[in-house]
């Protein structure tokens, strides 16, 4: 059955067969390169040249073929092609809203599937980036959160997400990079080479608001994010990214520590009771200490103020007693905060009603009149199943039959 949208027009592409025992390198540390490539056979310092170079040509040209890395020797070229792959996810399906935005859902190596969304504005571009199959929270205003959770996404298929967004929106820098970073005693160097120009960029920011939640996924996270922000490759500033969690308290404090990005918090709700409903983690980590976490939140700041995401149900938390009780929550804490309303996009056999445009404008002038800034987020992609709260893709757990037969296929590829 068709999925309504436009198809996208943009040709994204698909990655050859990843049979056979070569090595993807998307999602790997430079250190961890290197470590591949000694393990292949390369001496120790030739291994960390090569290194700088690939990574500079995976994150910064964005280019998935060997051949096209002119400052590598062509000997070395089908040795790297014979051992290693720089990997996408599969493109199942491709959209365009009327308003702009785009959705994909990819399939990974094992046909997992998973969605990505790109929201583009006259001033940024923001990808939302999923970072699990499913999700384990099961917060009832979400379609995600009828999916069970499948499994959680290996760094490599995290930032693989960003990589595919720069090959579908066409900007990778142009012109030639023969020479850099080339190593003098190579056949091919070229002192002459090295000469490129970068386009503007279209994506200019990424949320991990995506499918899952962050924080139970924490390590692969880090670990693309850290890849995304690296100065020699995407440097996206981490002022340029925010990571969105439920409250998951214990994690919140190493988030701030070792990624250091804008935090969001999924708050939705001003008391247990109603919290408890459409949150369930709130029985678990309540919002006193949800609120204490995020007061503790490393770098939280008045130019760095943290995001309290708020979707606005009719007659469950729109009342102007839950607009008092925000505002009187997030000045006892001290909070340096901002509150993003979201009107409930609504998907099928969802147990919800989005509040009226009124209630959301007067919810949204209280707690402005607090002096704290509350904008009522205009939703995109709604007709494309796009907007906050709507991803779900048709990925299943596999059953123990399933998996022995993938693992007979790949064992079936390695001969």
């Amino acid at each position: 059955m068709q999925i309504p949208g436009h198809i996208d027009p943009v040709t994204t592409g698909t990655v050859r067969s990843r049979g056979g025992n070569r090595i993807d390198l998307v999602g790997l540390t430079r250190d961890a390169i290197g470590g591949v490539l000694v393990e292949a056979g390369l001496d120790a310092k030739a291994a960390k040249l090569r290194a700088k170079q690939i990574w500079h040509w995976i994150y910064h040209r964005g280019v998935t073929d060997f051949e096209a890395m002119t400052d590598i020797a062509k000997t070395m070229r089908p040795w790297l092609t014979d051992r290693f792959i720089i990997g996408r996810p599969t493109v199942r399906e491709a959209q365009v809203s009327s308003d702009g935005t785009r959705k994909w859902l990819l399939a990974a190596a094992d046909g997992q599937e998973y969605e990505m969304v790109f929201i583009p504005d006259a001033d940024r571009g923001t990808l939302c980036v999923s970072s699990q199959v499913g999700c384990t929270l099961n917060c009832r205003f979400c379609h995600t959160g009828t999916m069970r959770l499948v499994r959680n996404l290996g760094a490599g298929e995290i930032v693989g997400q960003v990589l595919l967004a720069r090959d579908a929106l066409g900007e990778w820098p142009k012109g030639t990079m023969a020479g850099f970073g080339a190593d003098p005693e190579d056949e091919d160097y070229d002192d002459e080479a090295g000469h490129y120009t970068a386009d503007g960029r279209m994506l200019t920011n990424i949320v991990m608001m995506g499918m899952g939640e962050p924080l139970y996924n924490f390590d692969e996270v880090k670990g693309a994010l850290k890849i995304v922000m690296d100065g020699d490759g995407l440097a996206l500033s981490k002022r340029r990214i925010t990571l969105s969690t439920s409250g998951v308290v214990p994690m919140m404090a190493r988030a701030g520590e070792e990624i250091g990005v804008n935090l969001a918090v999924s708050l939705h709700a001003v008391t247990k009771e109603i919290r408890d409903e459409i949150v369930p983690l709130n029985r678990k980590y309540g919002i006193e200490e949800l609120l204490q976490a995020c007061a503790d939140y490393p770098g939280a700041n008045n130019a760095r103020r943290i995001t309290f995401e708020y979707v606005m149900l009719k007659d469950k938390n729109d009342s102007d007693a839950d607009a008092r009780e925000l505002v009187r929550l997030i000045k006892q804490y001290g909070l340096p905060a901002k509150v993003n309303l979201i009107p409930f996009n609504p998907w099928p056999g969802a147990p919800y009603e989005c509040s009226t445009p009124e209630r959301v404008r007067a919810f949204s002038n209280l707690i402005f009149k607090a002096g704290i800034s509350a904008p009522v987020r205009t939703p995109r992609g709604r007709d494309i199943m796009a907007a906050c709260g709507q991803l779900k893709s048709a990925a299943t757990k596999p059953t123990r039959a399933e998996l022995d037969r993938i693992a007979e296929e790949k064992q079936a590829a390695l001969g």
